[in-house]
């Protein structure tokens, strides 16, 4: 497949995701045309505008879904980033957030503060509670990232089958603990805990943006800057030191911020998988494996299709909302099963 030329690349993906925003916050059970979006936001910053549209359009579009479309941008931008830059440092397309366990372990330190949380800091609420979690997740995300990097080095080198095995294990015991703070929740915990499972945006808040922004927003902005060396590590590690690239810095950098994005996404949207997997494959596919392009435009094509998936898991069966983990799910693990047929493929010939 020949590779699309950036400078056309980014502007597509730019229209792309400015029509899914549009869609996005202009269709639902109250619909909003999109010179009503424009007027509301216009009042909203003060501007006179000749817009016509009711108190309940502008009050679903501001509070409802421009919150859930902001995180969105986001957590797709965060997730599809830090898989790329995963990859990236493990030189392994099969390396993901969720399926390596990273996910799994943010979500587990998730529940365990949902239902400790309560009785150790009966005083901590709102946007204190929410940078908490994040930072909580943080650490869960941070530790087993540490594991699995360290579990899957052999000699300097990462095989991806230890990889994936340990992937598992930390899945599973991830799974085992969560199902025992699950045993011991309350009925309203409990519901908390199936979101964090499922995964969903339902519910966000401007208060959720506001939290969740540092935590993404910096390693989507510093980890492009480690595209040089990423391009190096793919030549081998030997390699790149001899080109004079300070390896342990860039990955202990790497890992640090890839753990923050997953951990704030996890605070705010439960898991979400398959996104760190699909994009950075697509984007590969389009413009090629040179992380000085492959990084930014993952990032932007991660906003674009968590956008699309949220759309769809709350219009598919309207008035019901499908948790957007399901949606993710159902896109990335055929694709992950294509990925392995055609790398069982490409073995054979080998």
């Amino acid at each position: 497949m020949k590779s699309l030329p950036v400078k056309i690349a980014t502007p597509i993906l730019f229209v792309l995701l400015g029509i899914m925003i549009i869609l996005s916050v202009g269709i639902g059970a109250v619909e909003i045309a999109p010179g009503q979006t424009l007027g509301i936001l216009a009042k909203r910053m003060g501007i006179s505008s000749n817009g016509t549209f009711t108190t309940q359009q502008e009050n679903v579009l501001w509070h409802i879904r421009l919150p859930r479309v902001f995180s969105a941008i986001l957590i797709g931008s965060a997730l599809a980033i830090s898989g790329a830059s995963m990859q990236g440092l493990f030189r392994n397309p099969l390396a993901d957030p969720g399926l390596i366990g990273i996910s799994s372990g943010a979500s587990m330190t998730a529940v365990m503060s949902i239902v400790l949380g309560a009785r150790l800091f009966p005083g901590v609420s709102g946007m204190t509670s929410l940078y908490s979690l994040s930072a909580i997740t943080f650490m869960g995300a941070f530790a087993t990232m540490i594991i699995v990097y360290r579990l899957s080095n052999v000699n300097g080198k990462v095989v991806i089958t230890t990889m994936l095995l340990a992937g598992i294990a930390i899945n599973a015991l991830a799974g085992a603990i969560t199902g025992i703070f699950t045993y011991n929740a309350n009925d309203a915990q409990l519901r908390s805990i199936t979101f964090w499972t499922l995964g969903s945006l339902g519910g966000t808040t401007w208060t959720n943006v506001t939290a969740l922004l540092p935590f993404t927003l910096i390693p989507v902005i510093i980890l492009p800057r480690l595209s040089k060396s990423l391009n190096a590590l793919a030549l081998g590690e030997n390699t790149a030191i001899h080109l004079g690239i300070n390896i342990e810095q860039a990955k202990r950098i790497i890992i640090i911020l890839t753990a923050l994005c997953v951990g704030a996404s996890v605070a705010v949207a439960g898991i979400i998988g398959f996104v760190g997997l699909v994009i950075p494959h697509i984007v590969r596919k389009m413009i090629g494996p040179d992380h000085r392009y492959l990084l930014p435009l993952s990032a932007l094509t991660g906003a674009l299709l968590l956008v699309s998936a949220d759309l769809v898991s709350r219009t598919a069966f309207a008035p019901s909302e499908i948790p957007i983990g399901i949606i993710t799910a159902m896109v990335g693990a055929p694709f992950f099963l294509y990925i392995l047929i055609k790398q069982r493929k490409t073995s054979r010939l080998l």
